[in-house]
Protein backbone atom coordinates (compact mmCIF):
# COMPACT_ATOMS: atom_id res chain seq x y z
CA UNK A 1 0.00 0.00 0.00
CA UNK A 2 2.48 2.39 0.68
CA UNK A 3 4.46 1.72 -2.22
CA UNK A 4 1.55 2.52 -4.03
CA UNK A 5 0.98 5.59 -2.80
CA UNK A 6 4.67 6.68 -2.96
CA UNK A 7 4.47 5.64 -6.91
CA UNK A 8 1.43 8.21 -6.95
CA UNK A 9 3.36 11.25 -5.51
CA UNK A 10 6.30 10.10 -8.32
CA UNK A 11 4.36 10.04 -10.78
CA UNK A 12 2.61 13.18 -10.04
CA UNK A 13 6.02 14.89 -9.85
CA UNK A 14 7.37 13.72 -12.81
CA UNK A 15 4.22 14.72 -15.08
CA UNK A 16 4.34 17.92 -13.78
CA UNK A 17 8.02 18.29 -14.56
CA UNK A 18 7.24 16.97 -18.14
CA UNK A 19 3.77 18.51 -18.61
CA UNK A 20 5.87 21.95 -17.56
CA UNK A 21 8.71 21.54 -20.11
CA UNK A 22 6.52 20.25 -22.74
CA UNK A 23 7.38 16.90 -22.92
CA UNK A 24 4.67 14.67 -20.98
CA UNK A 25 4.16 12.85 -24.14
CA UNK A 26 7.03 11.96 -24.57
CA UNK A 27 7.35 10.61 -20.92
CA UNK A 28 4.51 8.91 -21.63
CA UNK A 29 5.73 6.62 -24.23
CA UNK A 30 8.69 5.88 -22.31
CA UNK A 31 6.99 4.95 -19.49
CA UNK A 32 5.02 2.50 -21.50
CA UNK A 33 7.91 1.39 -22.71
CA UNK A 34 9.34 0.53 -18.80
CA UNK A 35 5.93 -0.84 -17.71
CA UNK A 36 5.95 -3.68 -20.97
CA UNK A 37 9.50 -4.27 -20.39
CA UNK A 38 9.92 -4.77 -16.89
CA UNK A 39 6.26 -6.81 -17.00
CA UNK A 40 7.53 -9.06 -19.77
CA UNK A 41 10.97 -9.03 -18.67
CA UNK A 42 11.18 -11.70 -15.47
CA UNK A 43 15.10 -10.72 -14.88
CA UNK A 44 15.48 -7.29 -15.40
CA UNK A 45 12.32 -7.36 -12.44
CA UNK A 46 14.34 -9.32 -10.43
CA UNK A 47 17.07 -7.51 -11.15
CA UNK A 48 15.11 -4.20 -10.04
CA UNK A 49 13.88 -5.40 -6.87
CA UNK A 50 16.62 -6.88 -5.52
CA UNK A 51 18.13 -5.26 -2.56
CA UNK A 52 21.41 -7.24 -2.80
CA UNK A 53 22.00 -5.12 -6.12
CA UNK A 54 23.94 -1.57 -5.40
CA UNK A 55 21.45 1.39 -6.61
CA UNK A 56 24.39 2.83 -8.59
CA UNK A 57 24.58 -0.32 -10.89
CA UNK A 58 20.59 -0.13 -11.26
CA UNK A 59 20.77 3.20 -11.90
CA UNK A 60 23.62 2.89 -14.66
CA UNK A 61 21.90 -0.16 -16.10
CA UNK A 62 18.72 1.44 -16.58
CA UNK A 63 20.21 4.44 -18.31
CA UNK A 64 21.49 1.87 -20.84
CA UNK A 65 18.41 -0.59 -21.20
CA UNK A 66 16.36 2.86 -21.92
CA UNK A 67 19.36 4.75 -23.24
CA UNK A 68 16.52 6.84 -25.69
CA UNK A 69 14.79 7.63 -23.20
CA UNK A 70 13.77 11.45 -22.74
CA UNK A 71 16.08 13.52 -19.71
CA UNK A 72 12.87 13.89 -17.58
CA UNK A 73 12.52 10.11 -17.02
CA UNK A 74 16.19 9.59 -16.90
CA UNK A 75 15.79 12.37 -14.16
CA UNK A 76 13.56 10.25 -12.23
CA UNK A 77 16.03 7.12 -12.42
CA UNK A 78 18.35 9.48 -11.13
CA UNK A 79 16.04 10.42 -8.34
CA UNK A 80 14.94 6.67 -7.71
CA UNK A 81 18.46 6.17 -7.26
CA UNK A 82 19.10 9.08 -5.07
CA UNK A 83 16.00 7.59 -2.33
CA UNK A 84 16.59 4.21 -3.23
CA UNK A 85 13.32 3.20 -4.50
CA UNK A 86 13.92 1.54 -8.10
CA UNK A 87 11.44 -1.34 -7.00
CA UNK A 88 8.64 0.87 -7.49
CA UNK A 89 9.58 1.73 -11.13
CA UNK A 90 6.95 -0.03 -12.62
CA UNK A 91 4.56 1.12 -10.51
CA UNK A 92 5.36 4.62 -11.18
CA UNK A 93 5.40 3.84 -14.79
CA UNK A 94 1.73 2.77 -14.71
CA UNK A 95 0.93 5.93 -12.47
CA UNK A 96 2.04 8.22 -14.52
CA UNK A 97 0.50 7.28 -17.56
CA UNK A 98 -2.96 7.03 -15.79
CA UNK A 99 -2.84 10.54 -15.09
CA UNK A 100 -1.64 11.35 -18.13
CA UNK A 101 -4.37 10.08 -19.99
CA UNK A 102 -6.47 11.68 -16.93
CA UNK A 103 -5.06 14.85 -17.92
CA UNK A 104 -6.06 14.56 -21.28
CA UNK A 105 -9.27 13.50 -20.96
CA UNK A 106 -8.59 9.75 -22.09
CA UNK A 107 -10.68 6.90 -20.30
CA UNK A 108 -9.81 3.07 -20.37
CA UNK A 109 -12.80 0.84 -21.52
CA UNK A 110 -12.09 -2.76 -19.86
CA UNK A 111 -13.49 -5.05 -22.12
CA UNK A 112 -13.84 -8.70 -21.06
CA UNK A 113 -15.20 -10.91 -23.83
CA UNK A 114 -15.07 -15.07 -24.18
CA UNK A 115 -12.67 -14.95 -26.78
CA UNK A 116 -10.15 -12.16 -28.72
CA UNK A 117 -12.42 -8.90 -30.08
CA UNK A 118 -12.55 -9.04 -34.07
CA UNK A 119 -13.77 -5.51 -35.61
CA UNK A 120 -17.49 -6.41 -35.86
CA UNK A 121 -17.53 -6.85 -31.89
CA UNK A 122 -15.15 -3.72 -31.26
CA UNK A 123 -17.68 -1.57 -33.24
CA UNK A 124 -20.42 -2.74 -30.82
CA UNK A 125 -18.50 -2.57 -27.62
CA UNK A 126 -17.29 1.35 -29.18
CA UNK A 127 -21.13 2.12 -29.77
CA UNK A 128 -22.07 1.13 -26.49
CA UNK A 129 -19.12 3.13 -25.37
CA UNK A 130 -20.46 6.26 -26.83
CA UNK A 131 -23.94 5.82 -24.73
CA UNK A 132 -21.61 6.02 -21.53
CA UNK A 133 -18.63 8.46 -22.41
CA UNK A 134 -18.05 11.36 -24.31
CA UNK A 135 -14.60 11.30 -23.81
CA UNK A 136 -11.72 9.38 -26.11
CA UNK A 137 -11.92 5.83 -24.86
CA UNK A 138 -8.63 3.26 -25.27
CA UNK A 139 -10.06 -0.66 -25.08
CA UNK A 140 -8.00 -2.81 -23.14
CA UNK A 141 -9.44 -6.15 -23.84
CA UNK A 142 -9.38 -9.03 -21.41
CA UNK A 143 -10.59 -12.84 -22.92
CA UNK A 144 -12.71 -14.94 -19.79
CA UNK A 145 -14.00 -17.88 -21.48
CA UNK A 146 -16.34 -18.28 -18.38
CA UNK A 147 -18.75 -15.65 -19.79
CA UNK A 148 -19.62 -17.73 -22.38
CA UNK A 149 -20.15 -15.06 -25.31
CA UNK A 150 -20.86 -11.12 -25.45
CA UNK A 151 -19.05 -8.97 -23.39
CA UNK A 152 -18.59 -7.26 -20.14
CA UNK A 153 -17.73 -3.41 -20.22
CA UNK A 154 -15.94 -1.47 -18.07
CA UNK A 155 -15.51 2.20 -17.92
CA UNK A 156 -14.42 4.01 -14.51
CA UNK A 157 -17.67 2.89 -12.00
CA UNK A 158 -20.19 2.00 -14.88
CA UNK A 159 -20.35 -1.57 -15.92
CA UNK A 160 -22.59 -2.80 -18.69
CA UNK A 161 -22.54 -6.66 -18.86
CA UNK A 162 -23.82 -8.32 -22.15
CA UNK A 163 -22.42 -11.58 -21.25
CA UNK A 164 -24.51 -14.60 -22.39
CA UNK A 165 -23.17 -16.04 -18.95
CA UNK A 166 -25.09 -13.29 -17.38
CA UNK A 167 -28.34 -13.51 -19.73
CA UNK A 168 -28.52 -17.16 -18.28
CA UNK A 169 -28.24 -16.28 -15.05
CA UNK A 170 -30.90 -13.35 -15.04
CA UNK A 171 -33.21 -15.92 -16.68
CA UNK A 172 -32.73 -18.54 -13.96
CA UNK A 173 -33.80 -15.89 -11.66
CA UNK A 174 -36.75 -15.00 -13.31
CA UNK A 175 -37.81 -18.72 -14.03
CA UNK A 176 -37.10 -19.58 -10.34
CA UNK A 177 -39.20 -17.01 -9.30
Amino acid sequence: MASTRAAIRYAKAILEIAASKVVATEVSNDMSLIASTIKSNPELSAFIQSPTIKVEVKENALLEVFAHANAVTKSLFHLLFENKRFEILEAIALEYNKLFDLMNGVEVAKVTTAIPMDAALETKVLAKIASFSNKKITIENTVDTSIIGGFILRIGDKQYNASVANRLQVLKRELSN
